[in-house]
């Protein structure tokens, strides 16, 4: 059984192993700063503050979501960004994600917060095959600052 749960104070060292895979696919790292922060973030109360769940199969965390709440000039509510999304390999196809993003979807709408969107990149083949099944594809291109 999997189940959802919000990220923990005691968490720390199961999140880091999860999110240091979550990078590792996307050939990336980030500081032990980078690090500190975004779990004091993810425990904090602020509202710019990101939130997160776990999934856990036994007891045992495999998976990881993390998500923001932010302004959007085209809504009066809020908009939820959905950055971070990740299973253990051992657990992909048995509902992992469809579950935290599932877990996603009923806190923004608890918030008020109907419109939940995420990025990926087009490589992610596997992934997309849940997210053409959960989500809407747009045709927007993403340009990062030269």
């Amino acid at each position: 059984m999997i189940t959802i749960r919000k990220i923990r104070e005691t968490d720390r060292a199961d999140w880091a192993r999860l999110w240091t895979a979550y990078l590792r696919f996307y050939e990336t790292s980030v500081s032990p700063e980078v690090y500190e922060t975004s779990f004091k973030r993810l425990l904090g109360n602020d509202c710019h503050d990101f939130a997160g769940f776990l999934a856990e199969f036994d007891g045992r965390p495999c998976g990881l979501v993390h998500y923001l709440f932010h302004r959007h000039m085209w809504k009066i509510e809020n908009v939820c960004y959905l950055q971070d999304l990740y299973a253990d390999p051992d657990m992909r196809g048995q509902g992992v994600g469809r579950k935290l993003i599932e877990a996603v979807y009923e806190a923004a709408d608890a918030a008020g917060c109907p419109s939940v969107y995420w990025l990926t990149q087009d490589f992610n083949v596997e992934a997309r095959q849940l997210y053409d099944r959960i989500g809407t594809l747009t045709p927007f291109i993403r340009y990062n600052r030269a």
